[in-house]
C-alpha cells in the first residue's frame, strides 16, 4: 500500500539540516510518495533539492542531492570524512554555546543592528547564491515530481506570495530565504503584468504556507518538519535569550494561525456546521525534536559549522525513524497532531 502525502518544511537557517535528516529517513521508505512541498527558506533549498534529484534520479538521487546541498552549506568537500569524525565533534548544544559567545559572532550581530546591507553598495553579494544557483532548475520546475511551492514576503504590502512549479528560479529561492538585516531585498518581476516587487524571506508570512496543500487533488496528510520550537519552558532573561525566543516567536505566528484554522474547520465540521466533504479535512502530522532546538539558538542559524550540521542531521533521522515507527498506519488514516488540545 502506497501513502501519499504533503511535505510542509520551515525555514530557520542552518537548522534545515534537521530536516536534511528527515528526509532523508523519509526517503529509505518506499512506500511513502511524496505528492507537493511547500517550503520556506531553508525550507524552499530543501524541497528544491528534493523535488530536483526525485526527478532526475528517483529517491537515491534525492538523497545525493540533499547530501550535496548541505555539504556545501557547509562548506564540506568530503561527506564521508565528515561522518566519521562527527562522534568526536562537540553536541549542536554546546556548539551553540560556544558560537554564542564568540566575539566574531558578537560583533557581527551588533553591526547587524547598525549597519544596513545596502551600505554595501556595489560590492554586495548574496552569500546563498553561489550554492542556490547550482541546483537543477530543469528538475525543480518539472512537471513530473511532486508539486514544489515557495513563499516569500512581499516587503511593500507584507503579504506573502507562493511561487509553484515553472516560477520557481535562482532569485525566488533567495528572496524566500532573504533576512532583511543581513540581505537586500530580493526583486522579481512578474512576467504578466511587468511590475516588480521587492521580497524578503518567506518565514515572516507563512513558514511554510499550508493552504497550497489543501488542493482537492492533493492527498489529506501534511507532515509538517518544524524546526523553530513552539514551546519553551524557561522565560528568556539574557538580551540573547530574548531576542532568540522573538525570532522563534515571529517565524512560528503564520504556521500557528494555520493550524487554528484547520482545527476551526474541522470542529465546524464535527459540528455538523459545516457538511461532511464541503471542505477537506486535513490530517497534520509533526517531525519536531524540540528537546534539541531549545538547546540552539539564533547563533546556530546563521553558523552552518559541520558540528552542527551533522548533529541535527542525525536527530532528524531519529526523529523521523520515531515518527514512523509509531505512526506509519496513521498516514491517510488520521492525523498525529492533536490541534483541539493544542489551541484548546
Amino acid at each position: 500500500m502506497t501513502r501519499r502525502i504533503n511535505l510542509a518544511l520551515q525555514g530557520g537557517g542552518a537548522h534545515g539540516a534537521f530536516t536534511w535528516g528527515v528526509l532523508d529517513r523519509l526517503l529509505e521508505e518506499d512506500g511513502i510518495e511524496i505528492a507537493a512541498i511547500s517550503g520556506t527558506s531553508a525550507g524552499a533549498l530543501n524541497g528544491a533539492a528534493l523535488k530536483s534529484g526525485l526527478v532526475e534520479g528517483g529517491r537515491a538521487g534525492a538523497r545525493a542531492r540533499l547530501d550535496w546541498l548541505w555539504g556545501r552549506m557547509g562548506a564540506v568537500n568530503d561527506l564521508r570524512l565528515t561522518t566519521w569524525m562527527s562522534h568526536m565533534l562537540p553536541t549542536p548544544g554546546m556548539m551553540s554555546q560556544m558560537i554564542e559567545t564568540a566575539l566574531p559572532l558578537t560583533m557581527a550581530d551588533f553591526a547587524s543592528r547598525m549597519i544596513s546591507p545596502y551600505m554595501y553598495g556595489p560590492a554586495y553579494r548574496n552569500p546563498l547564491e553561489y550554492v542556490v544557483r547550482q541546483l537543477d532548475f530543469d528538475g525543480v520546475c518539472a512537471a513530473a515530481g511532486p508539486a514544489l511551492f515557495v513563499s516569500a514576503t512581499n516587503v511593500r504590502t507584507g503579504k506573502i506570495r507562493v511561487f509553484a512549479d515553472d516560477e520557481i528560479n535562482t532569485q525566488v529561492i533567495l528572496a524566500s530565504a532573504c533576512l532583511p538585516t543581513i540581505f537586500q531585498a530580493v526583486e522579481l518581476t512578474d512576467p504578466v503584468t511587468g511590475v516588480t516587487e521587492a521580497y524578503w524571506d518567506g518565514g515572516y508570512t507563512g513558514n511554510p504556507a499550508l493552504f497550497p496543500l489543501f488542493a482537492p487533488e492533493l492527498p489529506s496528510d501534511i507532515m509538517i518538519v518544524n524546526i523553530n520550537p513552539l514551546y519553551r519552558e524557561a522565560v528568556p532573561v539574557s538580551a540573547q535569550d530574548i531576542q532568540n525566543r522573538i525570532n522563534e516567536i515571529s517565524f512560528n505566528t503564520s504556521l500557528l494561525r494555520e493550524l487554528r484554522a484547520i482545527e476551526f474547520v474541522q470542529r465546524l465540521v464535527d459540528a455538523g456546521t459545516i457538511p461532511q466533504g464541503a471542505m477537506k479535512r486535513v490530517l497534520t502530522h509533526m517531525i519536531a525534536d524540540d528537546d534539541l532546538m531549545t538547546q540552539l539558538s539564533v547563533a546556530t542559524k546563521l553558523v552552518p559549522t559541520p558540528a552542527v550540521l551533522f548533529g541535527l542531521k542525525a536527530r532528524g533521522r531519529a526523529a523521523m525513524e520515531a515518527f514512523l515507527a509509531g505512526h506509519m498506519d496513521d498516514l491517510n488514516e488520521r492525523e498525529t497532531v492533536n490541534l483541539r488540545e493544542m489551541f484548546g
